[in-house]
């Protein structure tokens, strides 16, 4: 079987919730707690998907922000198993840098080290024009080795196989 042919797709969510928000650090912040209210109320430990969610807003606040355009916020739990983060703004010739260290005295600059850390999964789509998404996963029950290397999609675009200056690899 040939990876690069076979997708698997998640099924249907049975829990979801989408909203768009200002592209502001008020949006964002609401972008948080609306995640822990609603992953709260489906039974979800909102903790990892909370901190997720404030790094992915705050970035559509500040690197996707245009003026008059809103970015929004997707959250799907699929089979109490998965919950899918969205967070989709109107940059998309602007796709998210690699994570990398950016030193011990950097202001900023750590927001997709601590995506990267807390999700499972995590990557980004581009389009339409003039959109992107970036997504991440947190698996909410033990997968069975087996099923790990089915929800890999190898045609999402994942900002770890880029090289550092930013190319595809």
């Amino acid at each position: 079987m040939n990876p690069h042919i076979t997708r698997t797709e998640h099924s249907a969510p049975t829990r979801e919730f989408s909203v768009t928000l200002s592209p502001t650090r008020r949006g964002a912040r609401l972008a948080r707690l609306l995640t822990t209210a609603h992953l709260g109320e489906w039974g979800v430990p909102p903790e990892s998907a909370a901190h997720i969610v404030a790094e992915l807003a705050a970035n559509a606040a500040v690197h996707g922000r245009v003026p008059g355009r809103d970015f929004r916020l997707s959250l799907a739990v699929h089979r109490d198993e998965l919950l899918r983060i969205e967070v989709t703004d109107t940059r998309g010739e602007r796709p998210p840098a690699a994570p990398s260290d950016p030193g011990p005295h950097a202001e900023n600059g750590r927001g997709l080290l601590i995506v990267e850390a807390l999700a499972d999964r995590w990557g980004t789509v581009a389009g339409p024009v003039p959109r992107k998404t970036v997504w991440a996963e947190l698996d909410l029950a033990p997968r069975p080795a087996h099923r790990v290397a089915d929800i890999h999609d190898p045609v999402d675009r994942d900002p770890r196989d880029r090289d550092p200056v930013g190319h595809d690899a």
